[in-house]
C-alpha cells in the first residue's frame, strides 16, 4: 500500500488525545511548536519533512504507536513491532508515562498547587500534558530540572516518584540522532486536504576544513522567524539584539580529576570562571554554572538547554572549562565528549526557539599534545612553576550547522596554557578584549580576532612557549552585543 495511504489509515485509528500524546512525545523532532500540531496529518507531514519518517523509514511511527499502546494498529499498519529508532527523547518518555498514571482526582491536585505559578487562563481545562508543556514554558520543568515536579509527585501521587527516579538513574546520556534519510520534497503534499500550514527549515551544511573556516562553502535557506539588522557595512547583516534578557550563558568548569589516573587538577580555573561569570552577566546573559561535571553530565546539561525555551532570547553562550584534546573535552571522570555531541541538540531542527540565532562556544581545553615549541611540558604532571596546559590526543572532527561559533583556545593538535594563579591565557584575553571592545561595538569576530592576536603574543616566563587560538564558525551575520548601561566589571590583569 502506498505510504501516504498507510499515514491516513494510521491517522483514522487516533483519538485527538492520542495525536497530543504524539505532538508531545515528538516535541524534540518537530521544527515549530508542538502545540500548534492540529492533526496527524499535519504531525506525519511535519516528521516527513524533517526527515525523520519515509516508506523506507517508518520505524518512528511504530515507535511511536507502541508508546501510546496502539499495537492493533500496528497490526493493521503491518508494521514490524522490533523496528523502532530511539530519537524519542527519555525525557518524553518519562513525562507520557506519568501522564497516563496520573489521574482526574491527582490532575486537579495539581493544578491547585500549580495555580499561582502558572497562568490561570485555561489552566482548568488542560490536560496532564498542556501542564507539562506550561511547565517547560516557564522554565519550572527540563530534562536537567525536575525539582519542582519531583515535589508535585511527591505530593500528589507519591507511588509515581519511582519513574522519576528510574529515569534520573538511567538517562543521562541522551542525544538525539540526526535522521539518515532526508525528507520528501517540500512540494510533497497529502493526497487529500492540503490545507498545510508553510514550514521552514534552517539547516545548514558546511563542507571543508574547521581548521580553515574561511573556506567552507554554506547553503541556509531562509528563515522568515529570524530578525535582521542592516549593518552599514555592505551587505552584512547584524543578528538580533533585542530582546529584554540577552540568553543563557552555561559555564561547566571542571577542575577536580581525581577520579582519573592521567589527568591533574585544573588549578587557575577557578579565575577563568569568575571572569566569565561577570562579564556575561554585564553583558545581559543569565548566567548557570556547573563544577566538575562527568562527559554524561555535560551531555545532560546541553539536552537541557535544547530543552527550553529561547524564543523571548537573542542568543546562547556555552563556555567549557577542561581537559581536552582535537574537537573533544574531557568529564572529570575521564570519558570525552566531541564538540560535536555538544553542538548536536542546540541546532536548527533540534530546539527550534534557538533557530537562526547565534550559539557561541568558548572552549578553554587543548586541542591535541603537540607544542608550538621545541620545549616539552608535562600534560598537567608535576608541576614546575605555574604554567600547565590540558592536553591528551586526537578524537574525532566535527560537522558544522548554522549560526555557531567555536572559540577554541587553541589551534587543532596543540596544546593551550593555563596559569594557577591567573587563569588561562586564551579566557583571560577574552574577557578583557570584551570588555574594551564591546562599548566600541564591535563585533564578535573583532574582538576574537584581537584575542588571536594578543595571545599569540604571550609566552612564559623562558620565552619559549607559545599558544593560538582558533575561532571555527558557521555565523551568517555579525554578533554585536549592545553596550550595556552599568559599568563593566573590574577583572585581574594577565
Amino acid at each position: 500500500m502506498d505510504f501516504q495511504k498507510l499515514l491516513l489509515q494510521a491517522e483514522k485509528g487516533l483519538k485527538e488525545e492520542d495525536v497530543q500524546a504524539l505532538a508531545f512525545l515528538c516535541r524534540e523532532l518537530l521544527s515549530y511548536h508542538s502545540a500548534s500540531v492540529n492533526s496527524a496529518k499535519e504531525l506525519f507531514t511535519e516528521l516527513q519533512l524533517q526527515g525523520y519518517l519515509s516508506a523506507e523509514k517508518p520505524h518512528l511511527l511504530t515507535e511511536l504507536l507502541l508508546l501510546i499502546q496502539q499495537r492493533s494498529l500496528i497490526r493493521d499498519l503491518n508494521f514490524q513491532p522490533s523496528l523502532t529508532t530511539n530519537l524519542i527523547s527519555p525525557f518524553r518518555k518519562m513525562l507520557y508515562n506519568l501522564s497516563v498514571d496520573i489521574d482526574a482526582q491527582d490532575l486537579r491536585s495539581m493544578k491547585f498547587l500549580l495555580y499561582r505559578s502558572l497562568p490561570r487562563m485555561n489552566l482548568d481545562k488542560m490536560s496532564t500534558l498542556e501542564v507539562f508543556l506550561e511547565m517547560e514554558k516557564m522554565d519550572k520543568l527540563s530534562a536537567n530540572n525536575l525539582t519542582e515536579l519531583e515535589n508535585l509527585i511527591k505530593t500528589v501521587c507519591p507511588v509515581l516518584q519511582e519513574t522519576i527516579k528510574k529515569y534520573k538513574e538511567s538517562q543521562v546520556n541522551y542525544r538525539c540522532p540526526v535522521p539518515e534519510v532526508a525528507g520528501p520534497p517540500r512540494d510533497q503534499r497529502w493526497p487529500v486536504e492540503q490545507n498545510q500550514s508553510s514550514m521552514n527549515s534552517n539547516n545548514t551544511s558546511i563542507a571543508g576544513s574547521e581548521v580553515q573556516p574561511t573556506s567552507d562553502t554554506t547553503s541556509v535557506k531562509t528563515d522568515p522567524q529570524a530578525s535582521l539588522n542592516t549593518s552599514d557595512e555592505g551587505d552584512i547583516e547584524t543578528y538580533s539584539m533585542d530582546a529584554e534578557k540577552r540568553g543563557f550563558c552555561l559555564i561547566i568548569n571542571n577542575y577536580d580529576f581525581k577520579l582519573t589516573k592521567f589527568l591533574r587538577q585544573r588549578e587557575g580555573t577557578n579565575i577563568d570562571e569568575s571572569c566569565l561569570e561577570k562579564v556575561f552577566q554585564w553583558l545581559g546573559f543569565e548566567v548557570l554554572i556547573e563544577h566538575d561535571c562527568s562527559a554524561d553530565r555535560m551531555l545532560s546539561l546541553i539536552q537541557g538547554l535544547s530543552t527550553m525555551d529561547h524564543s523571548k532570547m537573542d542568543c546562547l553562550v556555552c563556555c567549557v572549562l577542561s581537559h581536552g584534546l582535537e574537537k573533544a573535552v574531557y568529564g572529570v571522570d575521564g570519558s570525552t565528549v566531541t564538540l560535536e555531541e555538544l553542538k548536536q541538540p542546540l541546532n536548527a531542527s533540534r530546539c527550534r526557539s534557538l533557530a537562526g540565532k547565534p550559539k557561541l562556544f568558548f572552549i578553554q581545553a587543548c586541542q591535541g599534545t603537540k607544542e608550538q615549541t621545541p620545549v616539552c611540558v608535562q600534560n598537567d604532571g608535576p608541576i614546575k612553576g605555574s604554567l600547565m596546559h590540558d592536553a591528551r590526543k586526537m578524537k574525532q572532527s566535527i560537522p558544522s550547522d548554522a549560526d555557531f561559533l567555536l572559540a577554541l583556545a587553541s589551534v587543532p593538535l596543540y596544546v593551550s596554557f593555563r596559569d594557577k594563579e591567573r587563569g588561562t591565557w586564551f579566557i583571560q584575553s577574552l574577557c578583557q578584549n570584551l570588555i574594551k571592545m564591546v562599548p566600541r561595538k564591535c563585533d564578535l569576530m573583532s574582538i576574537l580576532t584581537k584575542v588571536n592576536a594578543d595571545v599569540s603574543q604571550k609566552t612564559d616566563h623562558t620565552g619559549t612557549k607559545k599558544q593560538m587560538p582558533q575561532p571555527a564558525f558557521s555565523l551568517r551575520k555579525k554578533v554585536i552585543f549592545p553596550v550595556p548601561q552599568r559599568d563593566p566589571p573590574k577583572l585581574p590583569n594577565v
